[in-house]
């Protein structure tokens, strides 16, 4: 089986009826929404979903997961997402598919969260995956020569076509190829202080536990 179903088919069993479901963004969280979907189609299993994105709205809605805005929950008991890179102090960086802000926000009001990844995914320290930060473009080339002059070798994300790539929410994403991260939190306290960051990829102390796809098998590492 491959890994990415393995793993969001797994991590789809934490889901029992009368959840509020957090809806991550991506080709593993895709497998995961799909087994949401057969389970509320053939179980009757009674969900409500928030989705962190234009692409996971349209796939829950194909399969009739019920939905509701992030503005309109009182709780969300557990999101289910996907992560790009996994370091041992289960620190994280997610954005590769830029949705970060709003995979953010949903975490960041879960009473729980796990991420599902292949064993490809698990470092011993952040930063061969470039990290990934939105911000708003009014002034965006002034953040760039910051980052520039901080040594954060950036580049600014594009489009297949060559033009700046956004965001849902309208702002440019500029990737960080720093390679190795000695200390995420230090990194995401400097980050944060830049104005015109909106905010970045490095997720820390939000995931609850991670499941883990290896060819022998899923493995569930507990936070």
């Amino acid at each position: 089986m491959d890994l990415k179903k393995m793993v969001g088919t797994l991590a789809a069993s934490h889901v029992k009826s009368g959840m509020v479901v957090g809806l991550g963004t991506g080709t593993t969280a895709n497998y995961m929404i799909e087994e949401l979907g057969r389970r509320v189609q053939e179980e009757g299993l009674e969900i409500v979903g928030v989705t962190t994105s234009t692409q996971t709205q349209k796939l829950a809605e194909a399969l009739e997961i019920s939905l509701i805005p992030i503005d309109e929950v009182t709780h969300i008991d557990l999101t289910i997402d996907g992560a790009d890179e996994i370091a041992a102090d289960f620190s994280g960086i997610k954005g590769g598919g830029a949705a970060l802000l709003f995979e953010k926000i949903v975490a960041a009001y879960s009473s729980e969260v796990i991420w599902i990844v292949d064993h490809t995914k698990l470092v011993q320290k952040l930063g061969k995956f470039p990290l990934p930060v939105e911000v708003i473009p009014f002034g965006s080339k002034q953040l760039f020569n910051k980052f520039l002059e901080n040594e954060y070798n950036p580049t600014f994300r594009t489009t297949n076509d060559g033009k700046l790539l956004k965001t849902e929410s309208g702002n440019y994403i500029i990737d960080l190829h720093l390679d190795r991260i000695e200390n995420p939190k230090e990194l995401a306290d400097n980050l944060d202080k830049f104005v015109g960051v909106v905010e970045h990829g490095l997720f820390i102390n939000l995931v609850s536990r991670v499941i883990v796809g290896y060819p022998d098998g899923p493995k569930t590492l507990e936070v």
